[in-house]
């Protein structure tokens, strides 16, 4: 349960930055250079620009606040830093000290939002207040402590050493009355089959060798078709050895030609081109 101490005037905060995690990214093509500014009341504080901090920068600073009774926000802003235009503004958030100003002591990261009300990435902070075991009230809004645990009421003796008889006796119920209809006859243990299976114990025989089953499949045997039959030849068999073939003779004979008549000497003639 949280509560609040009184008289918290003039006694000092200590607020360390540790950094950012996951920042809004605001650079396009460089990496961003952040920095963190606390506002309480009218004090406000600055940390150092991160240079090249990215999206994960460390600052590590500690900042210590006067506070004032009856304010316990602490208002924290993200910036980006730029050289030749304006700063970038990535986030803001306020750290509510309701848990350290009770307990002393705080480390929860807080939620950055953008100016559009989006998720800007995080920031952790460590809060410290030396005098949070001063004399405390309870916080309006939250319930009171539980009462101290003391020893467990002894309980009563049962007025019944055993347990009280049953004003009504357990009684077994009656069986059923016999039917008068006439029941069916139990099935019989083995039920003869149809027709009768050669397989049954009544139709086998205790004599030694047992006689062969009867085999109702007699295969007929294969014909013989050893050694095969020739297949028919549509085509009469050539000669062996073939005829040889015509010889022909070298230069071939010069052919006529249909330009000029033939002469004495055929193929004296120039052939055309």
């Amino acid at each position: 349960m949280l509560t609040t101490p009184s008289g918290i005037q003039g006694h000092l905060l200590e607020v360390t930055v540790v950094g950012c995690n996951k920042l809004k990214n605001t650079e396009w093509i460089s990496r961003q250079d952040p920095y963190v500014c606390l506002e309480y009341a009218n004090t406000k504080f600055r940390t150092r620009t991160c240079t090249d901090g990215g999206k994960n920068p460390t600052f590590q600073e500690k900042l210590v606040f006067s506070l004032i009774e009856g304010l316990r926000e602490l208002n924290v802003n993200v910036w980006n830093s730029n050289t030749l235009t304006q700063d970038d503004f990535i986030g803001s958030t306020r750290v509510q000290l309701q848990k350290v100003l009770s307990q002393g002591y705080d480390d929860t990261p807080w939620s950055l939002q953008s100016k559009s009300g989006r998720s800007a990435g995080e920031v952790r902070l460590i809060l410290h207040y030396a005098n949070a075991n001063s004399s405390a009230i309870p916080a309006p809004g939250y319930a009171p402590t539980a009462p101290r645990y003391g020893a467990p009421v002894a309980s009563h003796a049962s007025m019944y050493s055993t347990l009280p008889p049953s004003s009504s006796p357990y009684m077994p119920a009656a069986s059923y009355p016999p039917s008068p209809f006439p029941s069916y006859p139990p099935p019989p243990a083995h039920p003869a089959a149809y027709p009768p299976s050669p397989y049954s114990p009544a139709l086998q025989s205790t004599a030694y060798p047992p006689k062969p089953l009867p085999n109702a499949y007699h295969p007929q045997p294969l014909p013989n078709v050893y050694p095969p039959q020739p297949l028919p030849n549509a085509y009469p068999p050539q000669p062996y050895p073939p005829a040889p073939y015509p010889t022909l003779t070298y230069p071939p004979a010069p052919l006529g030609s249909p330009y000029y008549p033939p002469g004495h000497y055929p193929g004296t003639y120039p052939l055309p081109y």
